[in-house]
């Protein structure tokens, strides 16, 4: 009988995989959905409704799912979650109309409540000084969004955008059979509970709860929607290839998850307060800095007039979303850390509704991110809204956990 140790790290590493793969499969459409949007004729607003519907249905049933890995277990419900999103990700190369994307995309995003099964399965393998780390770790399979963009973009220029699904099929069909055979099941992890899905919701009344879902859904929200969204951005704004746009998102989306588990180290040593009120800063300087739209100014002076622009290149553009992708990693973490040293007996039922929020904003960002950008033409509108979001943050925080500053 394998040792609890060995059982410990074999499920933190088939369970970080298994994430990562449903991760690459719940944002394929950002690469998928570009060549998909020029065969369609859409619109920004389309386009962005389109790479959005999976995080919707990944995240409303992240609440079910937490719910049920407390009474089943993290095992079995992670299994039976990528079975039943193979056949969805094999017929989307099937699709010929809008609404057929639409449809499957939904059904496809069921992959993305993955994240919701996999913490609380991971936390309880661990004694609480590691849960940390432990769930940094899993959280790092994020890095599927990254793998997205490498493997997308070779597969669409060896054949068409079709392919894309077809393997990315087999590839979850295989890790959800090794996954199976690496993981392990403890009944001692089962939570007798007979609380209700309503009741689950009224979690929300919760203060703490309500307070940890806002700050998810910038950092985690926040960096899904960017996920979606950068590169058709880079497309658009400095008129790259496919190749190439993928490739520089990538620059934010890999530190984005793989960093996941220096943020849990970080929030383990010097408390969830202090990191993530850190990544906040961070975001707004950042985000702050990227609202700036591309502009043409001419200065009337005394020798005639003078020409100016003011705007971010690509090279500085990409170091400040590198940037923003290390804070959303070490902040993602961070506010389970909250949620596990708040909640410890309910962790499963909490971060579903906080991973819920988090993901609707991945959903409803990239909309309005389409939306704004046919409303004003004007591309960096979407950081002008993250702005936004992480100033409520900042003055929440500020104002709601004084007595945590000095944990």
């Amino acid at each position: 009988m394998a040792s609890e140790v060995y059982k410990r790290y074999s499920v933190l590493t088939s369970s970080t995989l298994a994430f990562t793969v449903c991760f690459m499969v719940w944002m394929m459409l950002a690469v998928v959905g570009i060549p998909v949007k020029k065969e369609l004729g859409l619109n920004e607003t389309e386009f962005s409704i389109l790479t959005a519907l999976p995080v919707l249905s990944g995240s409303l049933i992240r609440i079910p799912l937490g719910i049920w890995t407390d009474k089943f277990g993290g095992r079995i419900v992670l299994f039976s979650l990528m079975l039943l999103s193979v056949p969805a990700i094999f017929l989307m190369g099937y699709s010929t109309q809008y609404w057929h994307f639409l449809a499957i995309g939904l059904m496809m995003g069921l992959a993305g409540g993955s994240f919701s099964v996999g913490t609380p399965y991971v936390a309880r393998w661990f004694p609480k000084e590691q849960q940390g780390m432990a769930m940094g770790v899993f959280g790092a399979g994020n890095a599927g969004s990254a793998v997205n963009k490498f493997l997308a973009p070779p597969l669409i220029a060896y054949g068409t955008w079709h392919l894309v699904p077809t393997v990315y099929a087999a590839i979850m069909l295989g890790t959800a059979l090794l996954f199976w055979f690496t993981s392990y099941h403890d009944p001692k992890h089962l939570v007798s509970s007979k609380v209700s899905l309503g009741e689950q919701l009224r979690l929300l009344k919760d203060p703490g709860v309500l307070r940890y879902s806002q700050y998810y859904s910038v950092v985690f929200g926040g960096y899904v929607a960017l996920a979606l969204w950068m590169t058709n951005y880079y497309v658009g704004e400095y008129d790259l290839s496919l190749q190439t746009a993928a490739l520089l998102a990538a620059c934010f989306s890999l530190p984005g998850g793989v960093l996941r588990a220096f943020g849990g180290y970080l929030s383990d040593k010097f408390g969830a307060y202090k990191v993530t009120w850190g990544v906040m800063w961070i975001l707004w300087v950042c985000f702050f800095i990227l609202s700036y739209p591309q502009t043409e100014m001419v200065i009337h002076t005394g020798k005639g007039p003078i020409s100016l622009h003011i705007g971010l290149n690509v090279v500085v553009f990409t170091i400040l979303m590198f940037t923003a992708g290390i804070a959303m990693a070490v902040g993602k973490a961070s506010v389970f850390k909250f949620v596990a040293n708040d909640y410890p007996d309910n962790i499963g039922a909490v971060s579903g509704v906080v991973g819920l929020a988090g993901g609707m904003g991945g959903f409803l960002l990239p909309i309005m991110f389409g939306a704004l950008l046919d409303f004003t033409g004007v591309r960096s509108t979407a950081f002008m809204l993250l702005y936004g979001t992480v100033c409520i943050s900042l003055i929440w925080m500020h104002f709601s956990m004084k007595d945590r500053k000095h944990e």
